[in-house]
């Protein structure tokens, strides 16, 4: 089975993340299915990496589209005799990769995948941990937190799917299928694989592609209030709803979008 699990998160703010790991595994034969959270993926094409280490292969590979995709940035993850598991040197890419990410303007929405058929990501490289002196395993589980968290940190699990199977899951480290998943809640889509293996790859590219024609500056605050809205009560959310919107009041975007429906025609945002 396919899978492509992640989440739309927020960059600092600022870039949409549509997190995809469309990783295919053992069982990805045509007729199984490829799940996708939110997410997206990329056009193969030789990319750019971070990371001061040279390897045989890039261990982590961004790719900026370009044409009808451009403002897509995708960040795949390449580690194949590892499984993509996560060490030292991952991990600095990964981080440099976002950080770059976040001061990048033109970036609409970075899409988090496997290039690895098979697998998404094994976790933490135990065999490079194991070598770790104990001074080490705090640093690295603090750099790897701050890392995973600009995309979504665990402790969203509960409040995607409740607390109870939450619980349930974690304790029993039970592997879910598809169905499952998606009925819980824990993924939007479930989609036959295809014969490339890459099914939930194409959806999350589709998904990533109705984002771009909306306003980034909007779309931006939309994401603020739902992420800090979902932490407070219902009053403050409301008050964080509304300084949210108060900020797209003086942008050229917003006098854009209203000319636009004036005149029945898309719009044209500038992200200004």
């Amino acid at each position: 089975m396919a899978a492509a699990l992640g989440g739309l998160g927020l960059l600092q703010g600022r870039v949409r993340l549509a997190a995809a790991a469309a990783a295919t595994s053992s069982l990805s034969r045509p007729g199984r299915r490829a799940l996708v959270r939110g997410g997206a993926a990329a056009l193969p094409s030789a990319g750019r990496s971070y990371g001061s280490e040279a390897k045989e292969e890039e261990e982590l590979r961004v790719r900026y589209l370009d044409d009808e995709h451009k403002g897509i940035v995708v960040l795949g993850l390449n580690r194949s005799h590892a499984k993509n598991a996560l060490n030292k040197n991952l991990l600095k890419m990964m981080s440099k990769a976002v950080d770059a990410l976040k001061s990048d303007k033109k970036v609409r929405t970075v899409i988090f995948r496997s290039e690895v058929p098979g697998i998404f990501c094994a976790g933490a490289d135990l065999k490079e941990r194991a070598k770790m002196h104990s001074s080490e395993v705090s640093s690295f589980v603090s750099k790897a937190r701050a890392t995973i968290n600009e995309m979504g940190g665990t402790q969203r699990l509960p409040r995607t799917i409740g607390v109870s199977l939450a619980k349930e899951l974690i304790f029993s480290a039970r592997v879910v299928d598809g169905e499952e998943a998606k009925s819980i809640g824990l993924i939007s889509h479930v989609v036959e694989q295809n014969e490339a293996g890459d099914a939930a790859y194409r959806r999350a590219l589709a998904l990533a592609r109705e984002f771009l024609p909306q306003g980034p500056l909007a779309m931006r605050v939309a994401k603020l209030a739902i992420n800090q809205g979902m932490e407070v009560d219902l009053v403050t959310g409301l008050a964080i709803e509304e300084a949210c919107y108060a900020q797209t009041i003086p942008t050229k975007d917003r006098i854009e979008g209203l000319l636009a429906f004036k005149e029945k025609r898309p719009p044209r945002y500038k992200g200004e």
